[in-house]
């Protein structure tokens, strides 16, 4: 026998002169090269080639003349002479008598019995015998291989094992398997081959001989191969001979490793291949071992990971072997490991046990193209220790910690490296063990204290490794030993389990000997804020840092304050918006509110001041100096927004805590809210969602809260019509973004309104193609010279551009725009005594809308904005109301608790007491303001009579008009009021009036009121109003259906006045609305009108049938069923007001008698006669007649109007 390592393998040369049929490289080859080819060249050379060129006849000439001098070339020729058909059939012949024997060697076809053993047989055989005989021997292994289902043996055969006749026997191989192809495919020779000594040797021969074979080969033994290649002989073997092979074709050994990956097979050979590979580039700056090992520990496909850490695991299981695949990869990761380390730190090769003296005192510097490799070698020992679960030793963990408490330079490259170091330190505390490593660490922590600032100013990073420093430090203060663990994984960029209580040890070191908490607070302040912080900077940050602290409420502990510091983060900051900020904001927010602890309310940070908020807004209130211009990104004015809107909500939700501690932060002034323009900031952040992250959304909470009517649905509507396509279409025509008029030139043409309308049209209509932020500068000269568009003869189409542009200036700066504009529409008396109002007296306030010049309440389109401006503030009232409640409540129920001590009482009362006046004061708002609007609604005879003589105490519209001395817009038909386009719409009295369309908008802003609250409809409809606006409420209020809901409440109540209202009202619902509900509602109201009969006096019953007798025509027409229930109705009513009239011994008509026949055959009346009898009556007599006689007389005229309406209807 022979050792496969002391027998001549085929040289990558001479496999690549076989790959290419380079003859020249042939005839260079050595005899003893030569020799291993030669069953392939012989073939070549008496087989008849496809290639008939003149090329390959010539080189076919240098082939023979090469084969011409080697003796073994006969042999081979008399090999291929024999008749290889007859010896396939023979081998199969015996494939099936061993396969029927049951794999048994009692007989063979292929040879006879021998008399010698196989090698003499195989010296004293001619050729075909030899082919027997090496057949036989390899069918025999291959069966065995086929039945042994996995498992690995050795088979001891002479044939492959004598080292004389090696050479013969692989030329037998290489001709069988090239002849007999079906029989004897090359992937299961090789796999057979396997199994005998020398197996390697010959298969190399064998893919040398048949080089296209080679990938082919490779695939097969990688797919039939273990798992775990170092956990059996069978796998070694099989590792050892593709090893063999890529070393024979080393070009293709990359490829062949991508196999063993992809098939998770044999990981120790995509290790030794590894090991084997030569780069082309030596000074590569990572090494392909680290690389390698790197991808699959830290690879996204998790099969692979656990695989290779499965090699890793069993591998250190076993006693350490020199040639065990795993320790040769720690020995050559331990040389590159040595060979960057700085000279002064390591002086000896790994496995020396004396080391230099000075190795553990030694500072000297890493080299700088030795930093990218060093970083990689640690995250894969990281990995290696972490994922795979490998133990360092002694010499592994020294190495380490030299590396890691090594000194870089001041690059990315070295911030990152010392980042790797202090997580790996971390990550596995076991390396440091003696007292001096850990005083080489503490050293070493104390170094990059002291160089943080030079890293990140030389590095020129904004993230450097000293806010993780930091942020370890507050993580140890604070116990967050789990943020702690997310910190180290995150900087490694791998998921490692680390033991909480493994960090007892750095926790002490941290916070008792490197970062104290006073110490971390106090240089937190010290460090820069990041310059144009943004998402796009990753990493480690200040601002992460700052979080931590006022987590911890360390800032507060310690009396440090922090404001400056953040104000100034919120400056620097930039799109796309860093994930921390918002965060930020808010614990900082809970820090100003909540104090440190119950021991010390005064421990606080400070708020930002009202004067730094100013500076940020500087130049975007509306209307100071044109279109929006500041120092600051809108990305810092919408955090300052953010802090704002978020200081005011937390503050009202801590009102009960802080009332507790008798301590009251300071809100921001309403003043200061005036100056900042949310709607303009708001409508800026929608067009950057996806720069702002949240932010967006979290400031649509916060205004929907606080906010309410800055966030109308008509509002968000008119938006859209502002930013859509058509005016992006109308806008294109304005080929310059500045507008040609000024604002003086604005206001000169509204004073000329009357006899320049169309200058001032062309400048409106100009201002309608400039964009709202371009429209701001002119609010205010727009605004104030509303009050001139209400003279008689303004252009229809000019007020209509005004209210055009005031709904695209109430997109940006509607609260401003708000208060100007209820200015402007003062009623000349207050103009002239200049009262201005604020925002806050609207709040207050919001009928003060409604204060107006009354022709407002004729002109439609400046009655739009003051409906908008009215809905708004009522809106705005509700959140201010509620907002002062509870800043006020648990204050104000603090001290009733402190001053009824001893006392008896209920402190919950007055609060309850509050909510409830709050509530009443609302409703009394919004019913007041509907109240007003419905008498606004009046047609103009039945105005004038209600705001003259009997009604003008009663008058809510009279009531809140300052001067009523002031008329109304003139109408049509007015005593001078007969000019211009606009009397004559009003002169036609059709549905194209100014009344019809103020009635309209009116309309619809009450529907809105009484779908958001309805109980409003219903306080306004207990209060009442005049008959003659119930045809257009009913009609034109679409939400006046909920009334059928309350109507029999209002029927019960005691007031004569209110079942009235109730029956008239119900009667035009049940025309409107005929629904099941209304009929059973009618049904109710004529029940009670028939008990109502039975207990009124004689004065009340006329003045409560009088109005009500009409609606029984509505309810018999709405619903024919009730004609019954009507006519008994009337006939008991007629009989009570006969009686009345008989005992006068007055003359009537037998009034009962008709009614019973009226009422028994309807269809006989001749209805001209009898309306036009009854119509003449009541000319003459209704005036003068008794009470009693006009009821029989209404009653009568009913009976009529009923049947008529019901023969109509037939």
């Amino acid at each position: 026998m022979v050792d496969s390592a002391s027998l001549q393998f085929v040289s990558p040369y001479a496999f690549e002169a076989m790959q290419k049929v380079d003859v020249a490289r042939l005839a260079a080859l050595s005899d003893p090269e030569l020799r291993l080819l030669l069953p392939c060249l012989v073939r070549m050379a008496l087989c008849a080639p496809a290639d008939q060129s003149n090329a390959w006849a010539q080189d076919k000439k240098l082939i023979l003349r090469l084969l011409s001098g080697v003796e073994a070339v006969n042999s081979i020729v008399a090999l291929l002479s024999v008749d290889f058909h007859a010896l396939e059939q023979d081998a199969r012949k015996e494939q099936q008598l061993r396969h029927k024997a049951g794999g048994s060697n009692s007989e063979s076809i292929l040879v006879s019995q021998l008399q010698h053993g196989l090698t003499l047989e195989f010296e004293h055989s001619d050729p075909l015998r030899r082919l027997r005989l090496a057949l036989s021997e390899l069918l025999a292994i291959m069966n065995k291989v086929a039945d042994s289902n996995g498992e690995f043996f050795l088979k001891s055969s002479e044939l492959f094992e004598s080292p004389v006749y090696l050479e013969e026997v692989a030329d037998v191989l290489c001709i069988l398997q090239a002849e007999l192809p079906s029989l004897l495919p090359i992937i299961e020779v090789a796999e057979a081959l396997l199994h005998v000594r020398n197996g390697e040797w010959f298969m190399c021969l064998l893919v040398a001989n048949v080089p296209d074979s080679f990938s082919e080969v490779c695939r097969g033994l990688i797919k039939n191969g273990e798992r775990q290649d170092e956990e059996s002989v069978g796998g070694r073997r099989r590792t050892e001979a593709l090893r063999q092979l890529c070393q024979m074709n080393p070009s293709q050994a990359l490829n062949i490793r991508a196999m063993v990956v992809e098939e998770c097979h044999l990981p120790g050979l995509g290790v030794a291949l590894t090991l084997d590979y030569k780069p082309d580039m030596a000074d590569e700056a990572v090494s392909p071992l680290v690389s390698y090992v790197s991808g699959l520990l830290l690879g996204t496909n998790g099969k692979v990971r656990t695989w290779f850490s499965m090699f890793i695991r069993n591998g250190q299981q076993r006693k350490r072997e020199s040639s065990s695949v795993l320790w040769q990869m720690r020995r050559q990761l331990l040389l590159e490991l040595v060979a960057i380390l700085p000279r002064s730190r390591s002086t000896h090769v790994p496995n020396d046990t004396d080391m230099d003296s000075e190795s553990s005192s030694g500072y000297s510097g890493l080299r700088e193209e030795h930093v990218v490799k060093a970083s990689a070698l640690l995250r894969l020992y990281c990995a290696l220790m972490g994922i795979a679960g490998l133990r360092p030793t002694d010499e592994e963990a020294e190495q380490l910690l030299q590396l890691m408490t090594s000194r870089p330079p001041a690059t990315p490259a070295g911030v990152r490296f010392v980042s790797l170091s202090f997580c790996k330190l971390l990550a596995f505390p076991t390396l440091v063990s003696t007292p001096e490593q850990e005083q080489l660490m503490v050293m070493w922590l104390s170094w990059m204290i002291k160089e943080e600032e030079y890293f990140e100013s030389a590095a020129g990073v904004s993230a450097s490794f000293g806010e993780m420093l930091l942020l370890v430090a507050m993580y140890f203060h604070s116990n967050q030993l789990s943020a702690i663990i997310e910190l180290v994984c995150s900087t490694l960029g791998m998921k490692i389990a680390i033991k909480p209580s493994s960090l007892s040890k750095m926790k002490t070191i941290f916070t008792q000997e490197i970062f104290t908490e006073q110490v971390v607070t106090a240089h937190a302040v010290r460090v820069a804020v990041t310059n144009n912080l943004s998402a796009n900077i990753t990493g480690f940050l200040p601002i992460h840092c700052i979080y931590q602290l006022l987590r911890s409420r360390a800032f507060t502990k310690h009396k440090v304050s922090i404001k400056d510091w953040i104000f100034r983060q919120l400056c620097e900051t930039t799109t796309p918006l860093h994930t921390q900020l918002l965060p930020l904001i808010d614990v900082y927010i809970n820090s100003i509110l909540t104090p440190a602890s119950k021991t010390n309310p005064e421990a606080t940070n400070q708020p930002i001041t009202e004067q730094e908020i100013l500076n940020v807004f500087q130049g975007l209130a509306g209307g100071d100096g044109g279109k929006a211009r500041s120092q600051y990104t809108i990305t810092t004015q919408l955090l300052i927004l953010y802090y704002i809107l978020s200081y005011e909500e937390a503050l009202l939700a801590n009102t009960k805590t802080l009332a507790l501690m008798q301590k009251k932060p300071k809100s921001y002034s309403p003043a200061l809210m005036d100056q900042i323009p949310i709607k303009h900031l708001i409508r800026q952040a929608q067009g950057l969602q996806q720069e702002l992250g949240g932010l967006h959304s979290a400031l649509l909470r916060l205004l929907a809260t606080n906010y309410p009517h800055l966030c109308m649905v008509e509002d968000w509507i008119s938006e859209e019509e502002v930013t859509g396509t058509l005016p992006l279409l109308r806008k294109m025509l304005l080929t310059s973004s500045s507008c040609k008029y000024s604002q003086t030139q604005l206001r000169e043409a509204f004073q000329n309104v009357l006899s320049g309308g169309p200058g001032l049209l062309r400048i409106l209509e100009h201002l309608t193609l400039l964009s709202a932020g371009d429209l701001i500068p002119y609010a205010e000269a727009l605004t104030s010279s509303m009050g001139l568009l209400l003279e008689d003869g303004v252009s229809r189409r000019i007020i209509q551009t005004v209210n055009k542009l005031w709904m695209v200036l109430n997109t940006v700066m509607p609260r401003k725009l708000w208060v100007m504009t209820v200015n402007a529409l003062q009623p000349l008396v207050k103009l002239l005594r200049q009262q201005r109002y604020t925002q806050n007296d609207l709040m207050v306030d919001p009928l003060i809308v409604l204060r107006c010049d009354s022709r407002v309440f004729r002109c439609p389109p400046l009655m739009d904005i003051t409906l908008h401006m009215l809905n708004g503030y009522l809106l705005a009232s509700k959140a201010y109301l509620n907002a002062h409640l509870k800043e006020t409540a648990e204050f104000e129920r603090q001290a009733q608790t402190v001053s009824n001590l001893g006392l008896s009482g209920q402190p919950d009362t007055p609060e309850v007491t509050r909510e409830e006046l709050k509530n009443a004061l609302l409703a009394a708002q919004d019913s007041a303001a509907v109240q007003i609007l419905l008498e606004v609604c009046l047609p103009p005879p039945q105005e004038e009579l209600l705001l003259g003589g009997g009604g003008g105490a009663d008058s809510l519209l009279r009531s809140v008009q300052s001067a009523p001395g002031i008329p109304m817009r003139k109408q049509v038909g007015d005593t001078g009021a007969g000019k211009g386009a606009q009397g004559e719409r009003e002169a036609e009295g059709g549905l194209l009036s100014d009344l019809r369309e103020v009635q309209c908008l009116i309309c619809c802003l009450l529907h809105q009121m009484f779908i958001a609250d309805p109980n409003i409809a219903k306080l306004v409809h207990f209060q009442g109003y005049p008959q003659a606006l119930l045809p257009l409420t009913v009609a034109g209020i679409p939400s006046m259906h909920i009334c059928l809901d309350f109507i029999p409440e209002l029927l019960a109540q005691p007031q004569l006045e209110k079942q009235i209202f109730a029956i008239q009202l119900l009667s035009h619902l049940c025309t409107q609305y005929a629904l099941p509900k209304s009929l059973s509602v009618a049904r109710l109201a004529i029940s009670v009108m028939g008990t109502l009969l039975t207990v009124l006096t004689r004065a009340k019953r006329f003045a409560f049938f009088m109005p009500t007798l009409p609606c029984l025509v509505s309810f018999c027409k709405a619903f024919p069923p009730l004609f019954d229930d009507v006519m008994s109705l009337l006939i008991q009513v007629g009989q009570v007001s006969a009686a009345d009239v008989t005992t006068k011994a007055r003359d009537i008509d037998p009034l009962i008698a008709r009614l019973q026949y009226l009422g028994q055959k309807p269809q006989e009346i001749r209805l001209s006669e009898s309306k036009y009898s009854l119509r003449k009556r009541s000319a003459e007599e209704l005036g003068r007649a008794d009470p009693d006689v006009q009821l029989c007389y209404q009653i009568e005229a009913t009976f009529m109007d009923i049947i008529s309406s019901s023969t109509q209807a037939l």
